[in-house]
């Protein structure tokens, strides 16, 4: 499976990007947007009361001393800066709590896509990354829904109005301060179109940092286990060093922009005082144009500046959509047109025909498998590691599918069942058992949660957990930690067998599930299995070949082949590869 963040170095912005961001982001919010783009048309038009009254005030009130018109102008003013208040206020509202909901449903869809693709996915990326994926990348949305486009589309009206109002006071002094500001847009525009990929690169190296530190923190006991703390601590600091060269890309292209604004709006303001005091000096303004004159391109070169500022955040949001949009273009497994069955009762029979398997082009894991599984029997498969057994069994399960060949449950294809009707029947127990956060119960009701409390109780007596739960404060209640920490391996492995008894599946999956049990444990958790195996098709990866001696059929896979088949007795009598096996653990 291929890495999705492999092509974000390759892959080039384009219109597709903000054509998909408008038609499913923007334009489904349009009333709330034109909402917004109504407040802040209000709320700027108000800020441009106070420059407009000063050429009153200067022109008119002080040289002929005229309190009514004070008053007014203070009347207009005050209640634009009311107007100003309130409009913002209700601007952040409504825009930015919107926004906050869009990363919310974002993140969801993030996840929800990704818990659906296929297994060998997973295989392939570190569940950090994941996470970062879905935490991280759909933050820079709030700049699309948020005060951010509401913000460039008031910032453009705004520097469209001050730009005729300037041209009114004086065209000749509005022609002199476009060539600098001229200037800066091309700078910025320039600037942005480096940006761009250095925030998508960000998105990837802050992937992988989180994901290896997701590692490490996870892996806590083996790094102390191994006096690793210095070796975590440097590959963490090669991370953030390497996020950090990123950042410092990033501002030193960002404060280009910053220092190019300074100096261009120096050159500006030079450029306004010389001519303007010049036109005063001749009459062809009066200072009260001059002072109206500055504030006005004061608001003309304000929401360019800004814009300046919002085009850095928007090219976040789309290098966030461009990274989102890698994920959300895999495709879910199950999706494939042919599954149209539905498996509403099933018997469990399982069978293999001529079934090649390669996770890479070239490199066969399995080869010209043939087996069959009657329902509600013990199917063990044993071998060398690294033989093909796991990957077998993961093709029973559904979670991989075969390069060529059949798989068949109750007579049908399984490539043409909907996996949700077939799943819904398994349910497995794992040699190294994965448990979430959560209490004992929790754990056990996973798989089944409308389960009556009678039945918990009944599958942690069957799974032997009930003299451990009884001697806990909390009993069933007991937090057990991440990933179950707190309990030892034979209690977390009762706990799994308890849940897949309470889930009451039709094929089971054991990948040597008394592994982590010592030997008193191991002897009341196999009278469990039994119960657990009983009536249900099961197929038994194994490794320690004295816990198989009652199956079914004992299938010996080497190289990806089937090489034996046959019971316990049959196959000590061949005296072949599971007669080598046995008796080499034998005396160990």
């Amino acid at each position: 499976m291929s890495d999705p963040n492999a092509s974000a170095k390759k892959k080039k912005p384009g219109l597709r990007t903000v054509r998909h961001a408008f038609l499913t982001i923007i334009w489904p919010r349009r009333k709330l947007l034109l909402l917004g783009l109504l407040l802040i048309v209000i709320n700027r038009l108000c800020g441009l009361v106070l420059p407009g009254s000063t050429k009153y005030l200067l022109d008119d009130v002080i040289p002929h001393r005229d309190l009514r018109l004070l008053a007014l102008l203070l009347g207009a003013v005050g209640f634009s800066v009311l107007v100003q208040a309130v409009t913002s206020f209700a601007l952040t509202n409504l825009l930015a709590v919107e926004a906050q909901h869009l990363i919310s449903r974002l993140r969801l869809q993030m996840q929800k896509h990704i818990i659906g693709l296929p297994v060998g996915f997973f295989d392939g990326t570190k569940s950090g990354v994941l996470l970062s994926r879905i935490m991280n990348d759909p933050e820079g949305v709030r700049n699309l829904v948020g005060t951010g486009v509401v913000q460039l589309l008031g910032g453009v009206l705004t520097a469209a109005v001050s730009f005729f109002l300037l041209l009114r006071i004086s065209p000749w002094l509005t022609v002199a301060s476009l060539f600098p500001l001229i200037m800066f847009s091309f700078i910025s525009f320039m600037a942005f179109s480096r940006i761009r990929p250095i925030f998508r690169e960000r998105g990837k190296i802050t992937a992988e940092v989180t994901g290896r530190l997701t590692e490490t923190l996870g892996g806590i006991r083996v790094v102390k286990g191994f006096h690793a703390e210095a070796q975590e601590v440097k590959v963490f600091e090669s991370g953030v060093d390497t996020l950090f060269r990123n950042v410092r890309k990033s501002m030193t292209t960002t404060s280009l922009v910053t220092s190019s604004a300074t100096l261009l709006l120096g050159v500006t303001s030079v450029l306004i005082m010389g001519l303007g005091g010049r036109f005063i000096l001749h009459g062809i303004i009066s200072v009260g144009d001059f002072v109206s004159f500055t504030l006005y391109l004061g608001f003309l070169v304000a929401p360019i500046v800004q814009m300046s500022n919002i085009g850095s955040q928007l090219t976040e949001a789309f290098a966030g959509l461009d990274r989102m949009d890698e994920i959300l273009k895999l495709d879910p497994e199950g999706r494939e047109p042919e599954r149209t069955r539905a498996l509403d009762r099933l018997e469990g029979r399982i069978a293999f025909e001529n079934v090649l398997f390669s996770y890479e082009t070239g490199k066969e894991v399995l080869r010209g498998i043939d087996l069959r599984a009657a329902a509600g029997t013990v199917t063990a498969l044993v071998g060398s590691s690294g033989s093909g057994k796991t990957t077998l069994a993961g093709l029973a399960a559904s979670f991989l599918r075969p390069t060529s060949g059949r798989i068949l449950v109750d007579d049908i294809d399984l490539a043409t069942v909907k996996l949700e009707s077939y799943r819904k029947h398994l349910a497995v127990v794992l040699q190294d058992e994965f448990l979430f956060e959560g209490t004992i119960r929790d754990n056990i009701l996973f798989g089944r949660r409308d389960a009556s409390g009678t039945e918990v109780t009944e599958a942690v007596r069957a799974a032997n957990l009930k003299d451990f739960t009884d001697g806990l404060e909390k009993g069933l209640d007991t937090l057990i930690g991440e990933r179950g920490v707190k309990l030892s391996g034979g209690q977390r492995q009762r706990v799994a067998i308890a849940r897949a008894l309470l889930a009451n599946p039709r094929i089971l999956f054991l990948d040597e599930a008394t592994s982590n049990l010592d030997a008193e444990s191991e002897m009341l958790i196999q009278e469990s299995l039994a119960g657990l195996m009983r009536g249900r098709t099961t197929f038994v990866i194994a490794h320690r070949l004295s816990t198989i001696r009652r199956a079914d059929a004992i299938l010996v896979v080497e190289a990806g082949k089937i090489v034996e088949r046959g019971t316990h007795d049959e196959l000590i009598a061949a005296q072949g590869r599971y007669f080598q096996l046995f008796t080499y653990q034998s005396r160990i």
